[in-house]
């Protein structure tokens, strides 16, 4: 297979409207309006979907531009190994890159991801290794720790470090917010985001600024449990979103000082919305989208009338059929199914 830029290039002559391959199709993801959950409201609140991604998420872009970077400055060899910790979403992007690109991929992974997201690695090839995620900081047996660990022993491994990595913030820089711009014709004035790395939020939130001098707000979202609102840490049941570390040992690459404020969504609230979603507007999405997606219906009750808040939705629901869509499961993480738009027993 032969490399150019960090992706594979087609033998064949290319055709209009066909893709060289699956890393093509990363990228300019559709906005859609939410109608049913914004009645009442006088601002307009688009949703932008990341599952959109061959591989389902966001993180693809980052994936992308964390492996071009690395082989165009040498860091990442030829067939060598990319080492990273994921909750699930950034592992499957750098799996999916990986295989196009002649990698192999190790990922450091929680006990507690979705069947859905541990079978999507395997499937993309990935060697699959479980940490302890409430391992803190200073704990050799964190995930950070094992990765660093694995990539050392490994000759030519690369540790892709996407919570230091400056490549992460960077794609979302150069695609995500010029997309946003473009698709609202400049309309935008809230965006909103929740806070994982940081990159999505710190990348887009600043490109948005950027572009409008600084006009757009921009609005982190945090789960219950998470640190980056200033909260005490405890247990986060929201997948691939918050913190429990302290701040001295937050994502390099988060710069808290893109928000102009960050909310915290309780977790009822975020499962219902992941309900209502498919419900009402028949988007299927997950609980990280369910989360953002809470923050920018507050942000849009309150905003002046005739706002655009646009939001990331970071991944489909499909992953987390057996989890978010599953009342035992919600059970199981203290919250009561009573009362929520549908659910299963299975």
């Amino acid at each position: 297979m032969t490399i150019i830029d960090g992706v594979p290039a087609t033998r064949h002559a290319p055709l209009a409207g066909v893709y060289a391959s699956a890393s093509a199709l990363i990228g300019n993801t559709p906005i859609v309006e939410l109608n049913s959950l914004t009645a009442g409201l006088h601002c307009r609140v688009l949703v932008k979907l990341e599952s959109r991604n061959p591989g389902g998420s966001s993180k693809d872009r980052i994936a992308l531009n964390l492996i071009r970077t690395a082989e165009a400055n040498g860091e990442l060899a030829p067939g060598a190994t990319i080492v990273e910790s994921s909750s699930g979403n950034t592992g499957i992007g750098l799996a999916l890159v990986g295989r196009l690109t002649g990698h192999p991929v190790i990922i450091i992974h929680s006990a507690f991801i979705s069947d859905e997201k541990r079978a999507l690695l395997s499937a993309y090839g990935a060697t699959l290794v479980e940490a302890d995620w409430e391992a803190g900081p200073q704990d050799p047996n964190n995930a950070r720790a094992i990765a660093d660990r694995i990539a050392a022993e490994i000759p030519g491994a690369w540790r892709s470090s996407q919570y230091e990595n400056a490549a992460n913030p960077a794609a979302h820089y150069a695609t995500t917010g010029p997309e946003i711009w473009e698709q609202t014709a400049g309309a935008v004035t809230h965006f909103v985001a929740g806070i994982g790395t940081g990159g999505t939020v710190t990348g887009t939130g600043r490109y948005l600024k950027d572009i409008s001098d600084g006009a757009v707000q921009v609005i982190g979202v945090d789960p219950v449990g998470s640190t980056y609102s200033g909260n005490a840490a405890s247990t986060i049941v929201v997948d691939g979103v918050g913190t429990r570390w302290p701040k001295s040992n937050w994502p390099g690459i988060f710069d808290a000082s893109v928000t102009d404020d960050i909310r915290v969504i309780p977790d009822r609230t975020v499962y219902d919305i992941v309900r209502r979603l498919a419900l009402e507007e028949a988007l299927l999405l997950g609980p990280s989208s369910g989360l953002a997606i809470a923050a920018a219906l507050e942000v849009a009750a309150s905003a002046a009338p005739g706002s655009v808040v646009v939001v990331i939705a970071p991944d489909g629901g499909n992953n987390y059929l057996t989890k978010a869509f599953n009342d035992k499961w919600l059970e199981s993480a203290g919250m009561n199914a009573d009362g929520f738009a549908f659910g299963s027993s299975d």
